[in-house]
């Protein structure tokens, strides 16, 4: 049974997203396929909404995001919030994304709230494992050297500055590089060329907006009734969100009702939170924040209650954690599910573009939202009750991860990864509450599973700092801090952590905690190739009972890296020995981590002893286990292993193919092979094997078809078999 804090809703939907033949409308009455995001490299979402004019902008933008055409590597469209610009951008982007051979990636920056982590968003959309301590712009520059891709800022006007240092530092080491910004304001750099996007013509495509948006709630525009819409439109000034807030509202008005309502002045609070904070701005903004405001007093109390305590949630949100975050007072946990439809129903809330179990707040409206949260003097009730959930949803992550549950919460992490970010930020800005230590180390420790490393060493690195005492959280602490550098390739650093996390694991004299401590200890010197010492370490510690915690993952883990350094000495036999207890310990417990790991290191011994045929079946086996889990690392290991046992097999060329996946994959890692210079002797001498068995003209070849395919395309391959 999944306990009650678990939320199976919260995590991404299996084959979730938008339906390729779905028809779109647009202005000239013909219709059109929305744009497939296609096998390619890239991470273009599915378009979830028809299209409604923008021939002219979107004609222009096609033709300066065209390669060979545009001249300018900077655009940016900008516009007043609600406009349509990201829209705008997404349309034209599905229809140029094959002229970038290494892929079109979107940034969506909305859910950042502190400064400086606009080149983590941006290493994160890449689907960097960035495994490395250097400035993230360089992790950046060293991936994308050589290749031909468009970069997307979306959403850019609450972190400009950032933004601008990034694309000026990007765009002159890339030649390969265009960058397309969505703002409110441009960045201002040289070379920008700049598209402002206005709003919708009133007599013609806002009109057509209005009516396809209205057709939902049962509208048919006829000649009667199009004074009163251009009217309503006119009103609006066109603004796509503002006209698509007032079209919902015929589900409960009539159209003369609408445009008498629009035409009423709202009370002065409301007046006062749909000005801009600092008094001025452009006309069309405030009326935009003037159409939310009026939209706002048309709801229900409770409507608006929940729409402001939705406003702290960043990027997204499934019911359960609305009814854990936004219930209290007048609004109870059971009112909540009929309240969001309601929020739906009207345009308020966003279903994901994704994952239709998930809902989310578009900028303009949860800027209004949060307002409205902070007038009420609820904002930091309201925060600190988002903390605390997602501390909860962590502590239990920390608490299961070594059970059959572990791919649900790496799942679940990267889906809840902004709100888990402002959660550590809403429990960092105070430093002195009891929960710090405790949160960055279990979300520190989840983030260093799915790739999140930096995120994981700047919050533990300040959790530590703000807590020197002793104590069994700062043990864990200093474990999972040294877990991080280990994955970061810091090996000195890692020494440093070990070193710090044994001396608190003897004090405390727990058993569990001294075999975690020892597999940093033994970890650390196996990467520096001092196996003898690592054998020594890791295979002095006791088999205690596997824990389902995440020193229960320590414990697998030791068993795991005791059987690697055997391996890498070419003590086979013990090697294996070691790697079939690991498996057996997992199958036990239930979880995939170790298990995979292991599977990687049973193949190389059936290579060691020549029995080719399971070696091909447990190095995919371990490429399934490690493609659940999205292990970068992992994943590039086995590839690196079942490209051996093919060519064993004597398909050299697809051997070389899966050369040639294995270093696309080691690329997004920033470290091939991890920097082992056992690991890259021996990768090399696959590669030898190879060319001897097909040639080297044939081997470039296939290497080069390996290497330029997507990384779901890649894996797909090379789980396909013969």
């Amino acid at each position: 049974m999944v306990p009650a804090l678990f939320c199976p809703s919260c995590r991404t939907a299996a084959g979730a997203g938008g339906d390729p033949s779905r028809l779109v409308v647009v202005p000239d009455k013909t219709t059109e396929p929305t744009h497939p995001t296609g096998p390619g490299p890239g991470n273009l979402p599915p378009e979830t909404h028809s299209f409604v004019g923008r021939r002219e902008e979107l004609r222009w933008l096609e033709t300066e995001l065209d390669p060979t055409v545009g001249i300018h590597r900077l655009l940016s469209v900008v516009g007043v919030g609600g406009v349509g610009k990201t829209r705008l951008a997404l349309r034209a982007l599905g229809r140029v994304q094959e002229a970038y051979p290494d892929g079109v990636w979107l940034v969506e920056l909305s859910p950042l709230h502190t400064a400086g982590l606009v080149g983590l968003a941006v290493v994160e959309a890449l689907r960097l494992t960035d495994q490395s301590t250097g400035p993230v712009t360089e992790v950046v520059a060293e991936w994308a050297d050589g290749k031909r891709l468009l970069l997307v800022l979306d959403s850019c006007e609450h972190v400009l500055a950032d933004c601008a240092a990034l694309v000026e530092t990007l765009l002159p080491a890339l030649p390969g590089l265009r960058v397309l910004v969505t703002s409110r304001e441009p960045l201002g750099l040289p070379g920008e060329l700049v598209l402002p996007l206005d709003p919708l013509p009133v007599t013609d495509d806002a009109v057509t907006l209005f009516a396809d948006r209205a057709a939902l709630t049962g509208f048919t525009l006829d000649d009667t009734d199009r004074p009163t819409v251009e009217a309503v439109c006119r009103r609006l000034d066109g603004i796509p969100l503002a006209l698509e807030l007032a079209a919902a509202r015929l589900s409960e008005l009539s159209l003369a009702q609408l445009h008498g309502r629009l035409g009423e002045r709202l009370p002065s609070r409301l007046d006062l939170l749909s000005a801009p904070r600092d008094g001025a701005g452009p006309p069309r903004h405030q009326t935009l924040r003037t159409a939310i405001g009026w939209s706002h007093e048309l709801c229900a109390p409770l409507e608006r209650l929940l729409w402001a305590r939705l406003s702290v949630f960043a990027g997204g949100f499934c019911v359960g954690a609305a009814e854990e975050v936004c219930a209290g007072g007048p609004l109870p946990a059971g009112r909540i599910a009929a309240l969001l439809a309601r929020l739906v129903e009207q345009s308020i809330v966003q279903r994901h573009r994704t994952d239709p179990a998930r809902f989310r707040l578009l900028d303009t409206v949860r800027e209004f939202g949060a307002d409205w949260l902070r007038a009420l003097g609820e904002e930091h009730a309201v925060r600190l009750r988002h903390r605390d959930h997602f501390r909860r949803l962590v502590r239990q992550g920390w608490t299961e991860w070594n059970t059959g549950r572990q791919v649900a919460w790496c799942e679940l992490t990267l889906t809840e990864h902004a709100n888990l970010r402002a959660a550590m930020d809403c429990a960092l800005a105070e430093p002195d509450s009891r929960f710090v230590l405790e949160m960055a180390t279990d979300v520190g420790f989840l983030w260093r599973h799915c790739g999140y490393l930096r995120d994981a060493q700047h919050c533990l690195d300040l959790a530590l700092a703000a807590h020197p005492g002793p104590g069994p959280d700062r043990t864990r602490a200093l474990w999972v801090r040294g877990a991080v550098a280990l994955l970061q390739g810091d090996l000195e650093a890692a020494a440093n952590w070990a070193e710090r996390c044994t001396d608190a694991a003897d004090a405390r004299a727990d058993p569990a905690t001294v075999v975690a401590a020892a597999c940093l200890t033994g970890s650390q010197l196996a990467l520096s190739g001092r196996l003898a010492e690592a054998i020594d370490v890791l295979s002095a510690m006791p088999r205690l009972p596997i824990r389902e915690d995440g020193f229960g993952g320590a414990q697998l883990h030791v068993r795991v890296v005791l059987s690697f350094a055997y391996l890498l000495r070419g003590e086979y036999g013990r090697s294996r020995a070691v790697a079939e207890e690991a498996r057996e310990a997992s199958a036990a417990c239930g979880e995939s981590w170790a298990a995979a790991f292991a599977y990687v290191i049973v193949a190389q011994t059936d290579l060691a002893r020549g029995d080719v045929h399971a070696a091909v079946g447990n190095a995919r086996t371990a490429l399934a286990g490690h493609g659940l889990l999205r292990n970068t690392v992992g994943a590039a290991m086995a590839l690196d292993v079942l490209a051996a046992a093919v060519v064993a097999a004597g398909d050299g060329l697809r051997a070389a193919r899966l050369l040639g996946i294995g270093q696309r994959v080691w690329e997004l890692t920033g470290r091939a092979q991890m920097d082992s210079p056992d690991l890259l002797a021996t990768r090399r001498s696959h590669e030898l094997r190879i060319r001897a068995q097909v040639g080297s003209a044939a081997y470039e070849k296939a290497y080069e078809e390996g290497r330029g395919m997507a990384y779901e395309e890649g894996l797909d391959y090379a789980a396909a078999g013969e």
